[in-house]
Order: structure tokens, then C-alpha cells, then sequence
């Protein structure tokens, strides 16, 4: 009888299992932690390692794929003038939009020819990010590298930043776009100082090397795209999510637009 008797019991974490998976409708690749914080902004008085049981046991686990790769390069040798490293890694800054980092990726996708035929395409992100709060403050998506997109998103950012008490750095690494005299020229009319990564030193911009492997593992990797519009809209739909409602431990587990705002309505 004292079996069946606890064999009849309701489930005492029924309430945190419908939690989580209310969470996981949202956010499908919230891990243990931010899951374990969104558990306990919810009402439940939970730990990690209770999280971690509860989501395994109901198959709630991240299943985002990963894939190695060649990485895009955009490097054609020194062609304009050279730029030091002024960042030197020194990635954090107490000041909004004192700080941005750019680069590009390419992603692939299949359509089919006149006969039939798959062929494989390439899209190109172009985004700027503030090193302030990871936010990604303008960015251009285009079918091949070219110089517009690249000048476009670097336009909207400046625009962007133009409210920052202090001189302005954007980095990026030796990308041919990057050393074009007509994005110098932009820089140095709004008095901006420009940063390269040293040459072949992908850890010298490694947190848009974080953000780019964040929206390719989250939404890239493991599916097959059959059309631009099809990728282009996955890729803008993640970076609103990303920027409005992804939270981040170094942010205090609040998404890099939310944090911003904290912090300037706290000045």
C-alpha cells in the first residue's frame, strides 16, 4: 500500500516541467543556465543541477548542430593603408557605442537550374556590432561581397553611434572591404579611429566570431536552405531574437537591448 500510495502521488515537479517547456517553445537553445534563470524568474526556487535532471529526463536538451567549415576570408593582401590593432582584445567597455567590431560571413544555400539541377549559392552578412553589449547595430545581407553593402551597414552604424561622449574605434580585420580608401575616408570624416585584427589572428575579433557561430549553430547548421529570401529572412529573424530577446549572463541575463537601456535609464 505505501507503494501504490506514492505511485498515485502528482508529480512535484509537474509545474516546472510545464515551466520549462513553455520556456523551450520560446527560446530552443536556452541551455541548463539560462533555463535554470528563467525557472527561477518564473517563481521556482530551483538549482542548476535539478534543471539539468528535469530537462533530460524530458527531452528538453539543445539539439543546435555543429558543423566545421572553411571560414570566409575577405583578405587580399595590403592593399590600402595598413591600420595598428588599437583594441589589443580589450573587448569591454563601460561606454555605449564607444567600441564597434565588424566582419563577414557567407553562408550557403541550394536552388535548382533551368534542368533541374541543384546548384549552390552564397549569401553574405556584413553586421557591426557594440562591443558595449554584443547589440548588433546595423547590418546588410547580400548574394556576393560587395562594396555598397559593406558601406551601407558601416553608414547606419556611425549614424547609430554619433551620441557617444568619447572618440569612436571600429575594428575589423584586413578584409579587403575594410581598407577601401572610401571606408577610411567615412571614418576619418567622423573623426573615428580605425583598428585591424593582426593578420591571421581570428582571435583578435573574437566576439563577432562568438555572434557568428551563435546564428550559425542556431539556425544555420543542420538545415538546408532552398531559396535567399528563405535565409535572408531566417538570418534577420535571428537578429532581432538575438538583440531583443536573448539574454546573456555577462548582461545580467537580459538580452543586449534590454541591458543597454538599464544602464542608460540608471545614468
Amino acid at each position: 500500500m505505501y507503494w501504490q500510495a506514492r505511485l498515485d502521488q502528482e508529480n512535484p515537479d509537474q509545474n516546472i516541467i510545464h515551466e520549462m517547456h513553455k520556456i523551450r517553445k520560446e527560446h530552443k537553445d536556452f541551455g541548463c543556465l539560462r533555463m535554470t534563470h528563467e525557472v527561477r524568474e518564473a517563481g521556482y526556487l530551483v538549482n542548476k543541477k535539478k534543471v539539468a535532471r528535469l530537462m533530460k529526463e524530458n527531452g528538453l536538451n539543445v539539439t543546435s548542430y555543429t558543423r566545421k567549415s572553411r571560414k570566409y576570408s575577405s583578405y587580399r593582401g595590403d592593399t590600402g593603408k595598413p591600420r595598428k590593432n588599437l583594441i589589443h582584445r580589450r573587448f569591454y567597455t563601460s561606454v555605449v557605442h564607444q567600441k564597434i567590431t565588424t566582419d563577414t560571413t557567407e553562408f550557403k544555400y541550394y536552388e535548382r537550374d533551368t534542368t533541374g539541377e541543384l546548384r549552390q549559392k552564397k549569401l553574405y552578412l556584413d553586421p557591426f556590432m557594440d562591443l558595449f553589449n554584443s547589440e548588433i547595430l546595423s547590418f546588410r545581407i547580400s548574394n556576393r561581397p560587395n562594396a555598397k553593402a559593406v558601406m551601407d551597414a558601416l553608414e547606419e552604424a556611425i549614424q547609430i553611434t554619433d551620441d557617444c561622449p568619447y572618440r569612436r574605434t571600429f575594428h575589423s580585420d584586413r578584409g579587403w572591404a575594410y581598407q577601401m580608401g572610401a571606408y577610411q575616408r567615412e571614418l576619418k570624416k567622423h573623426s573615428i579611429f580605425q583598428s585591424f585584427s593582426r593578420k591571421g589572428n581570428c582571435l583578435d575579433n573574437s566576439p563577432m566570431e562568438n555572434f557568428f557561430s551563435l546564428l550559425k549553430q542556431e539556425v544555420y547548421h543542420g538545415q538546408v536552405f532552398h531559396s535567399y529570401e528563405e535565409l535572408e529572412r531566417t538570418i534577420v529573424t535571428f537578429i532581432d531574437y538575438y538583440n531583443h530577446r536573448r539574454i546573456k549572463r555577462k548582461l545580467d541575463w537580459m538580452s543586449p537591448i534590454d541591458y543597454r537601456k538599464e544602464i542608460q535609464n540608471a545614468a
